[in-house]
């Protein structure tokens, strides 16, 4: 899939990438207790346990898109903010994307749920060499439109994840970056108010000893579920 960012160097303002293979880090928090805590409450659901933590779900690349207005099918999906980090000509980079996901399709499978989805992805995007060294400071949030209000869907820093650094060792076996042209969500903080769906998100990575922004909207059309 063939994506534009935009950066902050004047030396290579705009980065061409072809991202052939997408993956998913799922289950990504650091506190393992917690994780644990949550798995238990989704087999209360009906939800499996996943089969290793962190679990790294692949996602046909094509469902990559910057588009501001995207479809999905049924009105059980909703967006989640997460760092995105991808490698290009050899520099790791950071930009922000949403593992929109079909939460009818998650209590059957979370890998399907999971690819039923496009997934949005910023058309801006940092070195990660940049904001390794405070990577925990960064902020991630959403916000979604409920009743034609704006509302802070999700909140927090960074500290509560893995970091990048970790999800690619575990997902390379041991290797420091990224295969060239591999992008890598790397998990999300809770919902507040819990999830839900809605038709309208926005998402940000924030960082505050920069005092700058990684933002990204989209609105989505729902289509009539038929049998």
């Amino acid at each position: 899939m063939k994506i534009s960012f935009l950066t902050d160097d004047a030396a290579q303002p705009t980065l061409n990438v072809d991202i052939h293979t997408l993956i998913i880090a799922g289950w990504a928090g650091r506190d393992m207790a917690a994780i644990e805590h949550h798995i238990e409450e989704l087999e209360a659901l009906g939800i499996s346990r996943p089969s290793a933590v962190p679990l790294y779900y692949r996602v046909s690349s094509n469902q990559l898109t910057q588009d501001a207005n995207v479809q999905v099918l049924g009105g059980e999906s909703s967006g989640e903010v997460e760092t995105f980090v991808f490698n290009a000509g050899g520099e790791l980079y950071v930009s922000i994307a949403s593992d929109h996901t079909d939460r009818k399709l998650e209590a059957h499978s979370v890998a399907f749920s999971k690819q039923a989805c496009v997934k949005p992805v910023a058309s801006s995007a940092w070195k990660l060499s940049e904001v390794a060294e405070y990577w925990d400071e960064l902020v991630i949030r959403s916000w979604i439109i409920e009743n034609g209000i704006s509302v802070l869907y999700q909140e927090g820093t960074l500290a509560s994840l893995r970091t990048p650094q970790d999800l690619i060792a575990g997902f390379t076996k041991g290797e420091v970056t990224l295969p060239e042209g591999c992008g890598m969500t790397c998990g999300t903080v809770g919902a507040i108010g819990g999830i839900r769906p809605a038709t309208s998100f926005t998402m940000e990575l924030f960082d505050p000893r920069r005092q700058r922004s990684l933002r990204h909207s989209y609105v989505t059309e729902t289509l009539a579920e038929v049998a």
